[in-house]
This record gives C-alpha cells, structure tokens and sequence, in this order.
C-alpha cells in the first residue's frame, strides 16, 4: 500500500499524506461480524470526564477480530481485505470449508484467493497459527498470546513484528518491536509474518482537524494555565515550571516517571527491558 499526496492548494493539504488503499478489495463491511461502538467522551457513568481530550470522531462500527484463531486444522480462504477504522492495521476476511467467516489481522503479503490455518503441526507459512513450542527460532511472528489460550495480545500493529530468539524448558524468548526481550509459554499461539499496513507510520495528518475526525481534541498546555488549573501554571511570561520535575494536573510525576510497580508480578517474565 502506498501513500497519496495532494496538490498543495492550502497550508494544510501541503504537508498532508494519506494511503492510498489500492490493496483494499472490498468497501463494506460484513454485516455478522459487526457490534456497535458507542462513544463516551473520556466520561464514567456519572458524567464526569475521567480522560480529558476526547470526543467527537467519526461513526464507528467495531469489527470483530478474531485473535484467538481457534479453529484448528481446517482450511480458510481470504476472500477480501478490508479497511477497519478502529485499528492501524487491515483486517482479511477469511471463510473456512464448514461456511464460517471471520476477520483476522491481515499479514503483510497476503493476497485474496490464500489459504490460512490454524493448528499444531500446520506449515510455517505466512498467515498460519500455531504454538510457539512448533515454530523453529528466528522466525518473524505477530498476534502473540501472552496466555494460554486468550488470544493474541501483542504485536498487533501496522507493520509489527517480533521475532523468536530462542526455546528453553517450557518458555520461548520473544524480542518485540520496541526491544524488550520476554518469556512466553510454549504452549501460547502466534501467527507467522509482519503485520501488513506498513506504510500508516509514514502518513502526515496535515491539520488540526483530521484529529477531530479520529475524536482526538485540542490539547493546551499546563504552563500557559493558571495555578489552580496546573502545578505548571502561574508566573509572568514564559516562567519556568518551578518544580523538580514536571507534574500532572493533579500533582503526580509525569513525562519519563516509571510507574511500573517493582514487585509486578510479571517482571520476572521480562528478560531485558525496551530502550
């Protein structure tokens, strides 16, 4: 997929780089495999706005994904790739022999008329799922399961990949993208190959409101507040924050603060920390 630009007829369309979607094969949806997307706005149950700088966007219907993969050893045929707002990557639409459709993460190189599948001892080919204790080291994977059969949860993104270093006793070494290193049970489920959509990273927004069609609103920052909005805030002109490090809103240390707990229970499932 490539990107599209635009004749520079404003400041705004200058800058701007969309995809292109010549690999999409289909415009609409399929109709079981859809749930409603309701819209709160970052507000509880309450109405007060517990996540600040959301509303808005687009309407949605969310498309139902299927990261467990778990219908073992029968041939599926992808017969359309798809866009879906909800997510960076697209979505392949794939029928099984019994008639059953689901949606799947697309992998890179994946064309209509493929055959995927699901199982132990199914090939090493790009599309198919299986358990990590059957897939040889070094090879490219995606759709991770961090537990046993929970369905993939890492590595899901437009152009992702990790790769599978090395098997030891019942634990994989898995490097992801951002450079950590963890353990994963052999018996958890991965899908081969990158994650396709790889060109979304290289995309330009171009104005303020293509993010309020993603239902992103404007973001001010906490120095031009006043006091009592931001620990920031106050002082004449551009005043430094006069603190030791910088704050949230709310007096909690920010920007670079770990706030992972020390004593997390599965910190002793990661090898080597991201960069």
């Amino acid at each position: 997929m490539g990107l599209k630009d635009y004749k520079p007829t404003s400041p705004a369309k200058r800058t701007r780089q969309v995809l292109d979607f010549q690999d999409i094969t289909k415009s609409t949806p399929e109709k079981s495999l859809l749930a409603p997307l309701n819209k709160k706005s970052g507000r509880n149950n309450t109405g007060n706005i517990t996540v600040r700088r959301r509303g808005g966007g687009n309407k949605r219907l969310y498309r139902i994904v299927d990261f467990k993969r778990d219908k073992y050893d029968i041939e599926a045929k992808v017969t359309t790739i798809e866009y879906d707002p909800c997510r960076t990557c697209n979505i392949a639409l794939v029928q099984y022999r019994d008639g059953e459709k689901r949606y799947i993460i697309c992998p890179d190189k994946i064309k209509v008329g493929d055959i995927v599948m699901s199982g132990d001892d199914v090939d090493i080919k790009i599309g198919n799922s299986l358990p990590l204790k059957n897939i040889p080291a070094g090879t490219i994977l995606h759709n991770i399961e961090l537990k046993i059969g929970k369905g993939g949860q890492l590595v899901r993104t437009a152009g992702g990949c990790a790769t599978l270093m090395a098997k030891f006793n019942d634990n994989a070494t898995i490097k992801l993208p951002s450079g950590e290193v963890r353990l994963v049970n052999l018996k958890c489920r991965a899908t081969i190959g990158v994650v396709g959509n790889s060109e979304k990273r290289n995309t330009t927004k171009g104005k303020a409101g293509c993010s309020r069609w993603l239902g992103k609103r404007p973001k001010v920052r906490g120095s031009v507040m006043n006091p009592c909005d931001h620990p920031h805030g106050g002082g004449e002109g551009r005043a430094p924050i006069g603190l030791s490090g910088p704050m949230t809103p709310w007096g909690k240390p920010t920007l670079g603060y770990k706030t992972r707990k020390r004593n997390k229970v599965t910190n002793k499932f990661i090898v080597k920390r991201r960069k």
